[in-house]
């Protein structure tokens, strides 16, 4: 049985900056990353303000652990194409904010971007993804590495932890069969719902404290507007891509009266040559 609960994205927008609720957010992380999180602090930052000429709108929370380093975690409902510049633009904005003027370079902080998106970014059969930098030689293929030296000065043992580390996680990708304790934490991403089975980090105290029925009124009221507003712009996006789709199969049957290929018309519209068989063949009973 699966208790229904408040939707993770407006959690963190009212709940989950409360020292109370921690847990929540430090066990996500913890099966995340494959390390035991401790929030030391929730971060303001730049990116956090609305500026007229500022491309980045916000960072939904900017977390410091207990060993300083800083995590973004954001979620994005709203499909965007330029979404992977997006995260760039946001850990590169983020190191800039915390290293103060004239320290060394060896204190820029290490930073995770969490991107928990809904809608397919990009292309790839996977739900989650973890992107890293290293440095590979063209020539021996060998992979570049810290001196001893380095090790001690940065208390990093490899090069790609010097750099950002970046999860996108692709909830409309999940299956919703939790194979594992970060799948739990992802099918309650997606369905906000915790199964009493589940016992991935974080999700008993989920379950406990993110219950809709003990949102106080105003909270209570502003959450079913939240998800009124969410349902209104599915509604649209639904709305879009049926015109989208009925402007392409107008494309086709009119490339297809005027004698184009199958195979043309398939490149033309994007569509398989088995779907512009479809629309030849409902040509005909027409």
């Amino acid at each position: 049985m699966a208790k229904k609960l408040v939707r993770f994205d407006w959690a963190m927008k009212r709940l989950l900056r409360n020292k109370a609720n921690f847990d929540i957010l430090e066990g996500f992380l913890s099966e995340l990353l494959h390390e035991d999180f401790k929030i030391k602090q929730i971060l303001e930052s730049e990116g956090n303000k609305a500026t007229e000429d500022d491309k980045f709108n916000r960072v939904d929370i900017l977390v410091e652990n207990s060993k300083g380093d800083l995590v973004i975690v954001e979620i994005q409902n709203t499909r965007e194409a330029d979404y992977f510049q997006r995260m760039l633009y946001g850990t590169a904005k983020v190191i800039v904010e915390h290293i103060a003027e004239g320290q060394p370079y060896s204190r820029v902080k290490k930073v995770y971007s969490v991107n928990i998106v809904y809608f397919d970014l990009g292309q790839g059969d996977d739900y989650v993804y973890h992107g890293t930098t290293t440095f590979v030689g063209i020539h021996s293929n060998h992979e570049l590495e810290l001196s001893e030296k380095q090790k001690e000065l940065f208390k990093k043992t490899s090069v790609s932890d010097l750099y950002p580390e970046y999860y996108v996680i692709k909830t409309n990708r999940f299956n919703e069969v939790a194979k594992d304790t970060l799948d739990e934490w992802i099918y309650f991403l997606k369905t906000a719902e915790i199964k009493d089975e589940f016992t991935a980090k974080g999700l008993k105290a989920a379950s406990q404290k993110l219950d809709i029925l003990k949102l106080d009124p105003a909270d209570r009221k502003e959450y079913d507007r939240y998800m009124e507003a969410q349902r209104s712009d599915a509604s649209f996006v639904e709305t879009v891509k049926l015109e989208i789709s009925s402007a392409i199969w107008e494309v086709a049957e009119n490339a297809l009266r005027i004698g184009l290929s199958f195979e043309v018309v398939a490149q033309i519209t994007g569509l398989s040559v088995d779907r512009i068989q479809e629309i030849a063949d409902s040509m005909k009973d027409k």
